[in-house]
C-alpha cells in the first residue's frame, strides 16, 4: 500500500495553520469574484458618458461579464476534473489580471466588452473552484468554517472596489472621471490578480484529485501535513472508496428523486439572483445620483452598502448552524419583501434620499444574513454526493444567466419613460419584491431544514 511510503519523520500532528493559509490563498478567488463584479458600481457611471452610451448598452457593458460567468462555471467542472483545481485557479487569475489590463486601455465600447467576458470566465471558474478546492483539502471538523471564508471573501471584495472607487473617484473632477477616473478604477484589479496569480504557486494541488490521477503518495503527503497520518491514512481511504462509486453519468440527475432536487436547486440559485440584489451591488452608485445624491457621496453610501454587507455576512456564518437554514431563508426573504416594498413607495412618492438610504440598507441586510450565504450552504447539502458536483455546475450556470438578466434589464425599466412616468422609478423594487414572496412560498413548501443532519440523512430525506 502506498500509504506505507511516507517517511516516520513525516509531520503527524497536521498544523491547522498549514490549512488555513492554504484556503486564505484559495479564498482570494472569492475576493477577486467580489471585486472584479464589484468594480462596475462606480464605474458605469463615467464609462457610460465616456462612450456615450444608451441605457442598452449600459446594461450590456455591465451584464456582459456575467454570460462569462456562466461559461466560466460552466466549463470549470469538467477543466478541473482533467487538469486539477490548481490549475483552474491559476487560470482565474490570468483571466482576472488580462481583464484588468484590457479593461483598463479600451479604444471602443467593444474591446471593453471582450475583456470584461474574459475577466467574467476567470469570475465563474473561481466561484466554482475556489469552494470546491477549499472542501476537499480541509478537515471535516473545520471544513464549514473555511468553506465559508470563501463567502466573506466575496463580500469583502465589494467592499474593497468600493474603497477604492470612491477614493479614485476623489482625484479629479466629473470630467477627469469620465476621461481616466473608471480606468483606474478597472485597471487596479491588477494587482489583487497579480498577487493571486504569484500566491497560488505556492499552494499544494487538491489531495482528492491527486488520489484520482493515481498520485496517492503526494495526496497522502497534503493531508498528512493538513490533519496529521493517522487522519491522512483514513481520509485516503474514504476518497479511494469514494472514487471507485461514483459515475460520470449524467442521467444520474434525471433518475426518479433527483430531479425534484434539482428543480429546487435552480430555483434556489435563479431565485437568489431575481430578488434583485445585484441591481444594488453593481448600480448603487447610480441609484443614489438619481435620488439625488452628488457623485462622491453616492460613492460613499455605496461603502456603506458594502459595510452592511460584509457585517451581516459574519452574522450569517455566525447563526446559520444555530439558527438553522430554513428560519433565516424565511426571515430574509420576508425582511427583503418588506424592504422593498418601502423602496418602491419611497420613490413613487418621491420621498427619497435618507429614507430610500435607510430601506436599500435594511434590504442588504437581510440578504447577507439569509438568503446570500444560506443559498450556498443548502445548495452544498441538499444534493447527494453522487451528482453534486454536476449539479452544482448546472444550478450555478443558471445563477450567473439570472445574474444577467437582472442586470441587463434593470437600466432599461429604470430608464423607461412610461414606467418612469407611471411608477416613478418604483417598478423593478415592486417586481424584485414579488419574487421574494415566490421565495418566500419555494422554501417554506419545499426546502427540508438540514440543521445537524448528516449528508447521509439528508439524502435518505429525498429517497423516503
Amino acid at each position: 500500500m502506498v500509504h506505507e511510503h511516507l517517511e516516520p519523520t513525516a509531520e503527524r500532528a497536521g498544523s491547522t495553520t498549514y490549512v488555513f493559509l492554504i484556503c486564505l490563498v484559495a479564498a482570494l478567488g472569492g475576493l477577486l469574484f467580489g471585486y472584479d463584479t464589484g468594480v462596475i458600481n462606480g464605474a458605469i457611471g463615467p464609462l457610460k458618458a465616456h462612450f456615450e452610451l444608451d441605457e442598452v448598452w449600459a446594461g450590456w457593458a455591465t451584464g456582459c461579464a456575467l454570460l462569462g460567468c456562466a461559461l466560466g462555471a460552466g466549463g470549470a467542472g469538467a477543466l478541473s476534473d482533467r487538469f486539477g483545481r490548481k490549475k483552474v485557479l491559476i487560470l482565474s487569475a490570468i483571466m482576472f489580471l488580462i481583464s484588468a489590463i484590457g479593461t483598463a486601455v479600451p479604444p471602443t465600447i467593444t474591446i471593453f466588452v471582450i475583456f470584461r467576458i474574459i475577466g467574467g470566465i476567470g469570475v465563474g471558474a473561481a466561484s466554482m473552484s475556489s469552494p470546491m478546492y477549499i472542501a476537499e483539502i480541509s478537515p471535516a471538523r473545520i471544513r464549514g468554517r473555511l468553506v465559508s471564508v470563501n463567502q466573506f471573501a466575496i463580500v469583502t471584495g465589494f467592499l474593497v472596489v468600493y474603497f477604492v472607487n470612491y477614493f479614485i473617484a476623489l482625484q479629479g473632477d466629473e470630467l477627469w472621471n469620465q476621461e481616466s477616473g473608471w480606468r483606474w478604477m478597472f485597471g487596479s484589479e491588477a494587482l489583487p490578480a497579480l498577487l493571486l496569480l504569484v500566491l497560488l504557486l505556492f499552494v499544494p494541488e487538491s489531495p482528492r484529485w491527486l488520489t484520482k490521477q493515481r498520485r496517492e503518495e503526494e495526496a497522502l503527503g497534503i493531508l498528512s501535513r493538513v490533519d496529521g497520518l493517522a487522519y491522512a491514512r483514513t481520509e485516503l481511504s474514504e476518497i479511494e472508496d469514494a472514487l471507485a462509486h461514483e459515475s460520470g453519468s449524467l442521467k444520474q440527475l434525471l433518475q426518479p428523486g433527483m430531479r425534484i432536487i434539482l428543480v429546487i436547486g435552480i430555483a434556489l440559485a435563479v431565485l437568489q439572483q431575481v430578488t434583485g440584489i445585484n441591481v444594488f451591488l453593481y448600480f448603487g452608485t447610480e441609484i443614489f445620483k438619481k435620488m439625488g445624491s452628488e457623485t462622491n457621496a453616492a460613492l460613499l453610501q455605496t461603502v456603506i452598502v458594502g459595510a452592511v454587507n460584509l457585517t451581516f455576512t459574519v452574522i450569517a456564518i455566525w447563526t446559520v448552524d444555530r439558527l438553522g437554514r430554513k428560519p433565516l431563508m424565511m426571515i430574509g426573504a420576508t425582511g427583503m419583501g418588506i424592504s422593498l416594498v418601502a423602496m418602491g413607495l419611497s420613490a413613487y412618492l418621491e420621498t427619497t434620499g435618507l429614507w430610500m438610504l435607510l430601506f436599500i440598507l435594511g434590504y442588504i441586510a437581510c440578504f447577507a444574513l439569509s438568503v446570500g450565504p444560506v443559498t450556498w450552504v443548502i445548495l452544498s447539502e441538499v444534493f447527494p454526493t453522487r451528482i453534486r458536483g454536476r449539479a452544482m455546475a448546472i444550478a450555478t450556470v443558471c445563477l450567473w444567466i439570472a445574474n444577467y438578466i437582472i442586470s441587463q434589464t434593470f437600466p432599461m425599466m429604470d430608464e423607461n419613460p412610461w414606467l418612469v412616468e407611471t411608477f416613478h422609478r418604483g417598478f423593478p423594487f415592486w417586481l424584485y419584491g414579488a419574487f421574494c414572496a415566490v421565495l418566500l412560498v419555494v422554501v417554506w413548501r419545499f426546502v427540508p431544514e438540514t440543521k445537524g443532519k448528516t449528508l447521509e440523512e439528508i439524502e435518505r430525506h429525498w429517497m423516503s
